[in-house]
């Protein structure tokens, strides 16, 4: 009888530790979510110029490589949480002291508008990343190896915007760093891994 117990507190025990995983590798994507569409409506309202959007994407790309690395083994320990929260506060006041400065973007122009598409994707993305943690299409090691992708197209926008614009050729560059990305999202929320 003990040892029944025993047994199935364990396994509730494991349950829960599982549910508190799959939560917490789900708020960190729900953050990055939440960063990407800030950045989106800041190019769109033009608080934000494609320069500070591109310095933004930056700084939402070491934050992806931080997830990435962290969820390597599979597991988000609370330093590694409490390390990736810290970049993502930082993020979010850089979001809000580029917004609030005196530089304003054009949100017609067709740079910012190229921007504004990138960025778009960006949240697609994250979302698609954020709805297979929730629905235990993607492991934590899966989710750390999109991230890594997520990280790698964040770069790339960084750069086709640094001076300021981003042209025909700089957002073909993102687009089919996208499109790579987009695939490894389906492949991986496809494959025969679960989160149990």
């Amino acid at each position: 009888m003990k040892a029944t117990v025993a047994v199935v507190a364990a396994a509730v025990a494991g349950l829960f530790s599982l549910a508190a995983t799959a939560q917490t590798t789900g708020s960190e994507v729900q953050r990055d979510v939440n960063q990407q569409q800030r950045i989106e409506q800041g190019l769109k309202s033009g608080s934000l110029n494609t320069r500070e959007a591109s310095k933004l994407e930056g700084g939402e790309a070491r934050i992806d490589r931080m997830e990435s690395n962290a969820m390597k083994d599979g597991k988000l320990s609370a330093a590694e949480k409490a390390r990736i929260q810290r970049a993502q506060n930082q993020e979010s006041r850089d979001i809000n002291r580029l917004e609030g400065n005196a530089a304003k973007g054009n949100p017609n122009s067709a740079s910012s508008q190229r921007m504004q598409a990138d960025v778009q994707r960006n949240v697609n993305q994250q979302q698609r990343i954020e709805q297979g943690v929730k629905s235990g299409q993607l492991t934590n090691r899966e989710v750390g190896k999109l991230e890594g992708g997520q990280a790698r197209v964040d770069r790339t926008e960084g750069r086709a915007g640094a001076n300021g614009r981003v042209n025909a050729n700089e957002q073909q560059r993102v687009q089919k760093a996208e499109n790579q990305q987009s695939k490894r999202i389906y492949k991986q929320k496809h494959d025969a891994q679960k989160r149990h």
